[in-house]
């Protein structure tokens, strides 16, 4: 199995799909400007590691090895200097690349010195269940078009370029491309996708985890030609800044404008957010698939996915 995603909503499915198979591969954007990413990305030219960080800490063993050091990777100093708000994680991922001198190009699959070496060593540690890859070898930018990022011009269009600004900016995300626009892809990702017999895009944040995968062209062509199966794993909630106002259909809207070869065979969704369940049925049909409402969400009543509920959902996807 691969999951496409970044940030919290891959760790969400990614802590689900690894009670599910032990075959599993995740694919992370690499397009994040801000925090501790942003700062090491400036100043060393590096891929950003956060959520490459994010995804395998998600992976980490059950044991107390794994655990221990998860919560390690995933610790941020806190201070008044330099290092306040680095993860420790991030620092160890981008010290490997240099020693394995990868910091600024990925020299090839599996050999001494690739930037996904790096993260396999890391994966070692963490005794992690499962790879992380990057979806691209190079970092990059998301650039938006914002429909009202001016109050005054509620109409106008705008282009916001980088990850943060896309997400904070008021006003309607309508699309996004990527700087550079051609960006290589991560060759073991594309072989990931190629191989894999379920794909599943989601949960996450739409413009800027989920759909900059369809936007690297040898990663989103491996996506529309692979044989596996694909499963879209909606939101709880629309995010602030990027998808307000949108419904569980408007989503899949997004996804089918931007890829419009995409087929999917599955969408997701928690039956308890689903407020008009044949809109969004008519909307998965349009791509192809059958839509599975489920209980998946904490019982908290925060908008976050609970691993066990998520993972029995993929069960039941995956079983039939």
């Amino acid at each position: 199995m691969v999951a496409l995603g970044g940030g919290h909503g891959l760790y969400a499915s990614l802590s689900a799909l690894r009670r599910v198979t032990g075959r599993l591969s995740a694919v992370v954007t690499v397009a994040d400007d801000g925090g501790s990413s942003g700062r090491l990305r400036r100043e060393l030219g590096v891929l950003p590691p956060g959520d490459l960080r994010m995804a395998l800490a998600a992976l980490c063993g059950d044991d107390e090895w794994g655990q221990t050091w998860r919560d390690v990777v995933q610790h941020r100093f806190r201070s008044q200097g330099e290092l306040h708000d680095h993860a420790v994680g991030n620092l160890l991922i981008v010290a490997l690349w240099e020693l394995l001198g990868a910091a600024a190009q990925d020299s090839g699959p599996g050999r001494p010195g690739s930037t996904v070496a790096g993260l396999d060593w890391v994966g070692r540690l963490l005794g992690a269940q499962g790879r992380v890859l990057p979806m691209a070898s190079v970092p990059m930018d998301i650039v938006a078009e914002v429909r009202g990022a001016d109050p005054s011009r509620p109409h106008e269009v705008t282009r916001v370029k980088g990850q943060v600004a896309c997400a904070k900016t008021p006003g309607t995300v309508l699309g996004i491309d990527l700087v550079p626009a051609d960006p290589p892809a991560c060759p073991e990702a594309v072989e990931a996708v190629r191989s894999a017999d379920w794909v599943v895009f989601g949960p996450g944040s739409w413009f800027t985890s989920v759909l900059p995968h369809l936007k690297v062209p040898e990663l989103a062509r491996a996506l529309v030609a692979t044989p596996a199966r694909r499963v879209v794993a909606l939101n709880l909630a629309p995010q602030p800044g990027e998808t307000d106002d949108f419904s569980p259909q408007t989503h899949l809207e997004v996804l089918q404008a931007h890829a419009p070869d995409l087929r999917v065979d599955v969408v997701l969704a928690d039956r308890g957010v689903v407020e008009d369940p044949a809109a969004l049925d008519k909307a998965v049909q349009d791509l192809g698939g059958r839509l599975v409402l489920a209980d998946v969400a904490a019982d908290d009543g925060s908008p976050r996915h609970d691993p066990a509920r998520l993972a029995q959902a993929f069960v039941k996807i995956f079983g039939d």
